[in-house]
């Protein structure tokens, strides 16, 4: 019954998943913790977190692997703060529980959060971080700049047998120094690797974008392929931003083609933004618009948005309307499209209409959202906010 319970889980087959759940309660009348944790996890990868956690609380038995099956079903469901709860609640938490919270702060955008728990898990937990644990902790650090503690985690890193030559870890390593400032160490970190994966070279290439040292990341794009090495959709989207945020017209439109000609990736409404940003930041308005209208996918608010922030660079107020009319039928509350054509309206004196927006924005109770950045000192986290003054 695990077993098929397993293979419903991989599968997500949520009727046989049912249907041997229903022989569970026929034939097993108080059945093994096992079989409990292969239906939490079943129904949990099914996107039936409420039935998983109905299994976990109608247990007679709970194990480890228990607490942390439904620990896990409620971070793979986004419900992260029942996830919290839960976590709580464990009277012991092994290696697999704390990571499965890091990795879940990490993937919801609460790096800090994530960062905090790793320090209480190296002073109360009984077991060591493991691979996956150190991989999203530096997630965390490069999310936020986070560089000195990702700097001691690199330390611990090269302490622990097999860790510094793990792929999946010096990929994590590369990208936290890339996009906490130390590009020069992402490189070293780079050049020094005797095995490098795809997820490598997309690593450097997106540091050197980063840094704008875009020529750089189109020379590493094809020193990867002159490796062997199969390409993703990550790589190309990492080399087209590189190239977007370099003016490298020519070369990017190059890549694009180049793409759309490659079999083993797929082009993606991500790859299409990219474009559109790229002849947007290059003045190059009607050629964005004519690719946004040949697109084989219906243009998400973020294109959209990449068109608007170039009308209103280029001054094109038509455009930008449109841009922003499509863009907020999308996402009506986006409080960015309203900046946008704000400082359109404003810069060109356009007073009425600029206070038109302003007065669609009260009306509709949107606020321009705060910056927010994190800044490190002697190892402590700092958040900083700043808040808008003008709208």
């Amino acid at each position: 019954m695990v077993a098929a319970l397993s293979a419903c889980a991989r599968t997500q087959d949520l009727i046989n998943g049912k249907t041997v759940h229903a022989m569970v309660y026929k034939f097993l009348s108080r059945p093994e913790p096992i079989v409990g944790n292969a239906l939490i996890d079943m129904y949990s990868r099914t996107e039936r977190i409420h039935l998983a956690q109905h299994v976990f609380d109608s247990m007679h038995v709970k194990d480890v692997a228990s607490w942390t099956s439904l620990l896990n079903g409620f971070v793979i469901s986004g419900a992260i703060e029942s996830a919290w709860k839960l976590f709580e609640e464990m009277s012991h938490r092994n290696a697999i529980s704390w990571t499965i919270m890091i990795v879940g702060c990490v993937r919801g955008k609460e790096p800090v959060r994530a960062l905090e728990l790793f320090k209480r898990m190296r002073k109360e937990g009984d077991d060591s971080p493991t691979t996956i644990t150190i991989v999203a902790v530096l997630s965390g650090c490069a999310d936020i700049g986070a560089l000195d503690l990702g700097t001691s985690i690199h330390g611990y890193v090269n302490k622990v047998a097999g860790f510094a030559v793990d792929i999946g870890v010096n990929n994590a390593l590369i990208d936290m120094y890339a996009k906490s400032g130390n590009l020069d160490l992402a490189t070293k970190l780079f050049r020094g690797m005797i095995k490098k994966d795809a997820f490598t070279w997309t690593s450097i290439i997106l540091g050197l974008a980063l840094h704008g040292r875009g020529r750089n990341a189109l020379e590493a794009f094809y020193e990867m392929l002159e490796s062997g090495i199969t390409t993703n959709e990550i790589t190309y989207l990492s080399v087209l931003s590189a190239c977007s945020h370099a003016g490298l017209v020519n070369e990017g439109k190059e890549l694009f083609n180049r793409l759309k000609n490659d079999s083993s990736c797929a082009t993606k409404i991500e790859h299409y933004g990219c474009m559109v940003d790229l002849l947007g930041r290059a003045g190059h308005i009607d050629e964005a618009v004519r690719l946004i209208h040949q697109m084989p996918m219906k243009p998400d608010a973020v294109i959209w948005r990449s068109l608007l922030t170039a009308c209103v660079a280029n001054r094109n107020l038509e455009l930008a309307e449109m841009a922003a009319e499509k863009a907020l039928e999308l996402e009506p509350h986006d409080d960015g499209v309203y900046v946008l054509l704000w400082n359109l309206y404003s810069s060109g004196n356009m007073l009425e209409d600029a206070s038109r927006t302003v007065k669609m924005m009260r009306d509709q109770r949107i606020k321009k959202k705060p910056g927010c950045s994190w800044v490190e000192i002697n190892g402590i986290l700092h958040e900083f906010v700043a808040e808008a003054t003008c709208l």
